[in-house]
């Protein structure tokens, strides 16, 4: 029997744990952590919830957020009502619920640190703070602050995002986006059970810089960060030439979620990548020889989402910096929102998860006569009926 030593517990390593023990392999979960916070939204997709139906038909404390509001500069804000909720956990509890899963399917978690792995003839010999223990495979699970630089995608400065955010106290019902101008990323708040997050994520700024964006944007919203609980997380962002030689597998080795890059450069959603990459290293792991393993899920990461985060990675600074009828793209976006029912389908499915990045080009250009159309005639009866909605 295979025994494999997952290396990380968060929800990749988590998940990763449940499906390799489900399929009846040895596994071995390290981490010195386990659950732990993180200063992210905690949003699952409908993308995530309907593929992995227990995200949502569990007792875990959670959110359902079904509004959004949008928002940039020189557009106002528009409120979208979304076709499927979004899931909204707090990070410590949504990453304790899939750890007791793993358990529960009999996988050994612990709670050590590793200091360090070694090849050896047949299989690893990994190095805790309390001893040593062998597995025929590695599955790398460590986040994107990756310690075991021989493994795993090796990020560049340039490869990397930089996520910041306050837990507040206090409650609301929908979630805020806020673009910023000129700046590769944006604001969030996300209600939470009991709090909010509310941060910001971006590249090409320094910490300090976002910093300071995010508390004028709180003071602007009258909403305070004194005692609020301060975090702060790297995130993969790969530039498109990072993913062509990007590494998620070698020798003896696997890696999932950030460990391997594997998020959205454009909303910086990872959660759904982590999920489903660790079903995939599972699968491999579970169908394969040991001389295929590596191939095996190389291909079907690929076939899955891979073209589609690189494709991500090429009109992510479009979206962000990019023009678009005089204005910037996030601006035209909240205003084509607000104003076309086609439009406002296609953002509906952007958050659900369901419409990719690959085919909306094509979606947008199908219906680019209906919606320039609407927008028209929308602005019209504006000017008519000013009172008209």
């Amino acid at each position: 029997m295979k025994r494999v030593a997952v290396l990380g517990g968060g929800p990749a390593g988590a998940f990763a744990a449940e499906r390799l023990a489900s399929a009846g392999l040895s596994t071995v979960l390290l981490d010195e952590k386990l659950a732990w916070e993180k200063p992210c939204g905690g949003g699952l997709t409908y993308k995530a919830w309907n593929r992995y139906p227990f995200l949502i038909h569990n007792d875990t404390p959670k959110n359902l957020v079904s509004e959004t509001h949008l928002a940039a500069p020189g557009a106002g804000s528009v409120k979208m009502l979304l076709a499927h909720p979004l899931v909204v956990y707090s990070r410590y509890d949504l990453n304790r619920m899939l750890l007791e899963r793993a358990a529960r399917a009999g996988a050994a978690v612990e709670k050590t640190r590793v200091v360090g792995v070694e090849r050896t003839q047949r299989g690893w010999t990994i190095h805790t703070r309390d001893g040593t223990l062998e597995a025929d495979f590695c599955l790398l699970a460590t986040g994107a602050r990756n310690p075991l630089r021989n493994l795993g995608t090796q990020l560049t400065a340039h490869d990397t995002a930089v996520a910041i955010g306050y837990y507040v106290p206090g409650g609301q019902k929908h979630i805020d986006i806020q673009f910023l101008p000129r700046f590769e990323g944006y604001i969030w708040v996300f209600p939470r059970c009991g709090q909010l997050s509310v941060g910001i994520c971006g590249k090409g700024q320094p910490a300090g810089v976002q910093r300071q964006l995010l508390h004028g944007y709180m003071r602007e919203k009258g909403i305070s960060w004194k005692d609020a609980t301060f975090y702060s997380h790297l995130l993969p962002s790969l530039e498109t030439p990072s993913w062509r030689r990007n590494r998620i597998a070698g020798e003896g080795w696997l890696a999932v979620g950030d460990a391997a890059g594997l998020c959205d450069p454009i909303t910086g959603e990872g959660l759904y990548y982590a999920l489903r990459s660790a079903d995939l290293a599972a699968g491999a792991l579970a169908g394969e020889s040991r001389a295929t393993v590596q191939q095996a899920y190389v291909s079907a990461v690929r076939r899955d989402f891979l073209e589609e985060l690189e494709f991500a990675a090429r009109i992510s600074k479009r979206v962000f910096l990019g023009k678009f009828l005089f204005s910037s793209v996030t601006a035209r976006m909240v205003q084509f929102t607000r104003r076309s029912p086609r439009f406002y389908r296609v953002m509906q499915d952007l958050f659900a998860g369901t419409q990719n990045y690959i085919d909306l080009k094509e979606r947008l250009l199908r219906n680019i006569n209906g919606t320039i159309h609407e927008i028209l005639m929308n602005v019209l009866f504006q000017r008519i009926l000013p009172d008209a909605n």
